[in-house]
């Protein structure tokens, strides 16, 4: 069911983040003042949610924990209905202890620890994925009721990280896996498949629907219980959903034609995170590319512009929220945010037009680098804010950063009223904090507006309200 669409918050978003520019102005010298913050907005899942109904209205999306772990969002999404894919004991824990039902959480992880298996059963999980006959003895001996599905290799080569090098059972070794998990009276209830994170190429899932279909074929010729669930893994991105999804539909129409022989899922995981988060970056230093010439004139050496981009250092960088820059070869290209007249500019005017920059995180490692070469609208200079869009899936590292949302939602952290909690990403390395102040948009809303305990689809609704108003009306609203 497609659920009431909401407008864009992109002005709302930036004017959130020039509010708290202002506050950070007020003691410029702290140590606050210099690091990075996201401004966060879980409705804008509703809209990435009705694009997924309209699309594939009959797979049920489960949500890859892994990609953002934020506590927030994935209540919102538990709020929408999702399921979610789960790949390790913490995640589990994690979405159970929002009360979302162990039948909404699959186990996908196809190389599971021991440990791992025997507490995802204990907490009643039924549905996981195996790609190997070791994995089977596994779960014959630790988790015996557990309901399985076969993850068969699938890759799409112009993915942005492919996942076939590690898991996924080549088609020549169906057969044997069927006949083992037969002998050991254990259930396969259907097929699995992941073509690769951030995919491109449709034939991929084609491809791989086709193959499906051969397992399913080849489960009823072994007398094995009939399969009836089909899980299209993940690799769906915001940018191409459509062009991915439709031949993904029309594939699925043609090799199981009875839609009610056979239950769909998916795991969608930055789909529905990458919007999620804007990202604030302080250029803290910066580096001009000059080179000397003799002045015609008087014989003196004068400094000219060098075609080489000149360089920015931010406060964040590939040991952080940017580590996509290195795994995926990710370019960020960021806006800046519109500039108050500072001091310095009285006295030397910014050049105007278009600039090129290469962006380098803060760290002194010579690959703390996001972005070669950046084109960007007039100067940038030391002090000024870089907005980064589109930074939900790079900002928690899997595990580490659900147990800090957990830890922080618990002590109720606060900055201002706005910011929710404080997150830590992948590392800490060169002695940089990485912490980072998430402020989250509905908690604005909630705040101005005075609603207290409401949903987050309600505030959403209550801030896209109030800032579709004329201004005049804006502060009756309040």
């Amino acid at each position: 069911m497609v659920r009431l669409e909401l407008p864009s918050a992109g002005k709302f978003i930036d004017h959130l983040i020039s509010n708290r520019l202002q506050e950070l102005d007020k003691d410029p010298y702290s140590t606050q003042s210099d690091r990075p913050f996201f401004i966060a907005d879980t409705s804008q899942a509703l809209k990435l949610y009705n694009r997924w109904k309209r699309a594939l209205p009959n797979i049920s999306p489960f949500y890859a924990v892994k990609c953002n772990s934020d506590v927030r969002f994935l209540r919102f999404l538990a709020e929408l209905g999702l399921g979610f894919d789960c790949a390790s004991q913490t995640e589990i824990e994690l979405v159970l202890s929002l009360g979302v039902d162990p039948s909404r959480i699959i186990f996908a992880h196809p190389c599971k620890a021991v440990s791992a298996i025997r507490i995802a059963s204990a907490r009643g999980i039924t549905l996981t994925t195996f790609d190997n006959i070791d994995e089977l003895d596994k779960i014959k001996a630790h988790a015996p009721g557990m309901q399985l599905l076969l993850r068969i290799y699938a890759q799409d080569d112009t993915a942005a990280a492919q996942l076939g090098n590690k898991f996924g059972a080549p088609m020549s070794t169906v057969e044997p896996l069927l006949q083992r998990a037969k002998q050991l009276g254990l259930c396969v209830r259907g097929v699995s498949f992941h073509v690769g994170s951030g995919a491109r190429n449709p034939a991929a899932f084609t491809t791989a629907v086709y193959q499906a279909r051969h397992v399913f074929d080849l489960a009823s010729h072994l007398h094995l219980p009939p399969m009836d669930i089909l899980d299209v893994g993940g690799g769906f991105q915001d940018s191409n959903f459509e062009e991915m999804a439709l031949p993904l539909s029309r594939a699925i129409d043609e090799a199981f034609p009875d839609p009610a022989s056979v239950r769909l899922i998916a795991e969608p995981g930055r789909y529905f995170a990458r919007s999620l988060y804007t990202m604030a970056c302080k250029v803290t230093s910066r580096r001009r590319q000059l080179h000397l010439q003799q002045s015609p004139d008087d014989n003196l050496p004068c400094s000219y512009p060098s075609l080489t981009p000149d360089m920015l250092y931010l406060n964040d960088g590939v040991y952080g929220s940017f580590m996509l820059a290195v795994c995926e070869n990710e370019i960020f290209v960021p806006d800046p945010v519109p500039r108050r007249v500072a001091a310095e500019d009285t006295f030397e005017p910014r050049a105007e037009g278009a600039h090129l920059y290469s962006l380098w995180g803060p760290t002194c490692d010579g690959i703390d680098c996001m972005a070669a070469e950046v084109t960007m609208e007039g100067e940038v200079r030391v002090g000024d804010w870089l907005v980064f869009r589109d930074m939900g899936g790079e900002l928690l590292p899997d595990s580490l950063g659900a147990l800090i949302s957990v830890a922080a939602e618990l002590t109720n952290m606060g900055y201002l009223g706005l910011i929710a909690y404080s997150v830590v990403s992948a590392t800490r390395f060169n002695g940089f904090s990485n912490d980072y102040d998430v402020i989250y948009a509905s908690d604005y809303l909630a705040s101005a507006t005075g609603v207290e305990g409401a949903s987050e689809t309600a505030k959403g609704a209550y801030k896209y309200l109030e800032w579709l108003l004329p201004g005049s009306i804006r502060g009756l609203w309040r």
